[in-house]
């Protein structure tokens, strides 16, 4: 009988899901206390919560191009930016199917869809094709507007303005008193990720197409032995992203997470490997697992160890930030060219 494969991911996205739930629960204490200026007990500041500041993490990542430099402002949220790319660049879009809360939730509600109904609703192909195209476009315009356009001044004004040194407090408040509009549209994608596989990431998420781009030049990728392979499609059957896996002899495609399912439904042994090209070398789920958390945690310790994981926001300037955090100075419009006051804050 064969390890069940996907069981080791599942316990891999739900260590990583109490990650993400301890850090939002630290985070929200620790935004209380500065709100109550120390009135209700204190919690750390968890640097991890910078990795849901994702443009910021983009400008970080120009703004280390241009100087060599890891800007104090977010720093951590560039190191698990650089961290996820590394695990594209070596190991297709892991991240997404190992690693990632969203798509965790939304394989929960597309897996509790095909439980009750038996059957997927896929999309045709051609209007498919399109709305795969939107994350790029996504993608693009960001990448426009930060790689492109925005210089060192640009960035640095961005960086180091009042808005983005409290982004992660502004995201926060953004969820915590959530308005109609922003709760019908999350409702929407919940419905849609019910009724289709991986809806958000399939179809929006600009962070799964830069990491699907980047994912195209990884060494290691699905690989069918043609000579032994039945040809019984099992592998196409199972994959959530729809890619026909028995049609090609090593998966190239951008939408490949890595999952393994193809691996674990095939009927014969050695059939089907995440693997290498022309070579023995290849990764069972226990040893991707394992890849995925050895370079996740080498990056998350070399911020540590440098000096980068924490930023140099102190605790009484977030106090006095949050405190007045409804000034247009914090508006994202606007807080990106005020000059920042923190001479004042100090």
């Amino acid at each position: 009988m064969k390890i069940k494969l996907l069981s080791v991911r599942n316990l891999v996205q739900i260590f990583f899901l109490f990650v993400v739930l301890k850090i939002g629960y630290q985070f929200y204490g620790f935004v209380r206390y500065c709100e109550t200026t120390g009135k209700t007990p204190f919690f750390e500041r968890p640097p991890g919560v910078e990795a849901f500041l994702p443009i910021s993490s983009l400008m970080s990542l120009k703004h280390l191009f241009l100087t060599g430099d890891i800007n104090p402002i977010h720093p951590s949220g560039l190191i698990i930016l650089i961290a996820i790319l590394f695990i594209a660049i070596f190991l297709k879009k892991a991240f997404c199917s190992w690693i990632c809360p969203v798509s965790f939730l939304s394989e929960f509600l597309w897996k509790l869809r095909r439980k009750i109904f038996k059957s997927d609703f896929k999309i045709p192909l051609l209007p498919d094709s399109i709305l795969r195209s939107l994350k790029y476009l996504v993608l693009i315009f960001f990448v426009w507007v930060i790689f492109i356009r925005m210089d060192l001044v640009s960035l640095e004004t961005f960086i180091f303005s009042p808005y983005n040194r409290i982004a992660d407090v502004k995201m926060l408040m953004f969820f915590s008193d959530i308005s109609t509009v922003t709760l019908v549209v999350i409702s929407i994608l919940l419905i849609l990720s019910f009724a289709f596989n991986n809806f958000w990431c399939r179809y929006l998420c600009p962070y799964g197409a830069l990491l699907g781009f980047t994912s195209i030049i990884s060494p290691f990728k699905i690989t069918r032995n043609i000579t032994s392979c039945t040809n019984c499609k099992k592998c196409s059957k199972v994959c959530p992203e729809f890619i026909k896996v028995h049609s090609h002899k090593r998966v190239f495609s951008d939408e490949c997470m890595a999952c393994l399912a193809c691996v674990e439904a095939c009927p014969v042994d050695n059939t089907l490997e995440f693997k290498l090209k022309k070579s023995r070398l290849k990764f069972s789920s226990y040893g991707l697992a394992a890849a995925i958390l050895v370079i996740y945690f080498s990056f998350v310790s070399y911020g540590k160890l440098t000096g980068h994981w924490e930023n140099d926001i102190s605790l009484h300037e977030y106090m006095v930030r949050i405190k007045d955090i409804d000034k247009p100075i914090y508006d994202h419009n606007r807080g990106r060219i005020v000059t920042d006051e923190s001479i004042i804050i100090q």
